[in-house]
């Protein structure tokens, strides 16, 4: 099954996790099938929220959650399960100093 995992901290440039820490995470779970792909996010200065009701759109700048911890970067897991899928965010470098959210993907076969 395939979990999205959203890695937070507190501002974007937090250094928690070096670049050769989170480089041997990105190598030992590409190899082990766990990791499909991920990439680190801008910071949240270029971000837009886009809303639309009725005829209008609104386009603020920024983050949606301002108040909270920033979505530095996502991975995407291939997991057996979601006990597996925490396993591999735990180890991940930034769990130690931000906030990891492991999510499924929404099971569409579980519909039909």
């Amino acid at each position: 099954m395939r979990y999205l995992l959203l890695v937070c901290t507190e501002q974007i440039d937090d250094p928690a996790g070096g670049p050769d820490d989170i480089e041997r995470w990105v190598s030992t779970h590409e190899a082990s099938g766990a990791r499909v792909w991920g990439d680190r996010l801008a910071d949240t200065s270029e971000s837009r929220v886009v809303r639309v009701r009725g005829t209008g759109t609104t386009v603020e700048p920024g983050a949606l959650h301002r108040d909270f911890e920033s979505i530095a970067g996502i991975d995407i897991l291939e997991c057996a399960s979601i006990d597996e899928a925490v396993a591999v965010a735990a180890d991940h470098p930034m769990a130690r100093h931000g906030v990891l959210e492991v999510r499924p993907f929404y099971d569409w076969d579980a519909d039909a």
